[in-house]
């Protein structure tokens, strides 16, 4: 009786070295794929890239998720992800240009996104890491929010509804930062063990995080 704890301390140590594995792999990932997505997006600032059109841009985020998710047992998993996070900055570029074109104060509506999406993913992630709190109850809702948002988000677009856009807009800023922490709480419980695919996850979360508060900055606080 007296060896049992150490038995079970024991028997869990691999899959602690494995979570903390997963953990590191996904956070060096992320790093280098936001990077890679901020070059592509630099690019298409500077060469003025033109809007690809919803279409398009769904189209390509689709057909590259679905083959990252394809390949995300193999080393060509991580090409699709910088393939697709690439491809996302791209998209980024003639947005950012709009609010730099069309606001005079849009480089600080562009800064601010920024800072607000770097500030709510480090405190919301860090929350999670270090009080290990189990978020898996969330994935239900998270996922009828999101397919309800961007339902929302169409039928805005469509229609020309300003203010269902900003509704959708908030509302994906309540989701991604639910979603960043259901993700972590997974990686960190074993409910996710693979890095490309928690990568893909938090990265979606951020861009989808920056957008959505740089929509709402400009609506209210964009100076034409």
């Amino acid at each position: 009786m007296s060896h049992t704890p150490y038995a079970v301390a024991t028997r869990s140590e691999p899959s602690i070295l494995a979570t903390n594995k997963v953990i590191r792999n996904t956070y060096i990932l992320l790093s280098m794929t936001l990077l890679f997505s901020a070059l592509t997006a630099g690019i298409s600032i500077v060469f003025n890239l033109p809007y690809m059109g919803p279409l398009v841009t769904l189209g390509g985020y689709f057909a590259l998720l679905y083959l990252t998710t394809k390949l995300s047992h193999s080393a060509w998993g991580i090409a699709a992800v910088f393939a697709l996070t690439g491809f996302m900055g791209l998209t980024l570029g003639p947005m950012i240009n709009a609010y730099l074109q069309y606001y005079s104060n849009g480089g600080q509506l562009v800064m601010t996104a920024l800072g607000g999406t770097g500030v709510i993913f480090l405190g919301l992630s860090g929350y999670a890491l270090t009080t290990r709190k189990d978020f898996s109850f969330m994935g239900g809702f998270l996922m009828v929010g999101i397919l309800v948002a961007f339902l929302a988000g169409i039928g805005a677009l469509i229609f020309s509804i300003p203010a269902m856009a900003l509704a959708v807009s908030a509302m994906f800023i309540l989701l991604m930062a639910g979603l960043i922490l259901y993700q972590t709480s997974e990686i960190i419980h074993g409910g996710e063990t693979n890095y490309i695919m928690a990568t893909v996850s938090l990265y979606i979360s951020i861009y989808n995080l920056f957008t959505s508060l740089l929509h709402l900055l400009g609506a209210f606080s964009g100076e034409d």
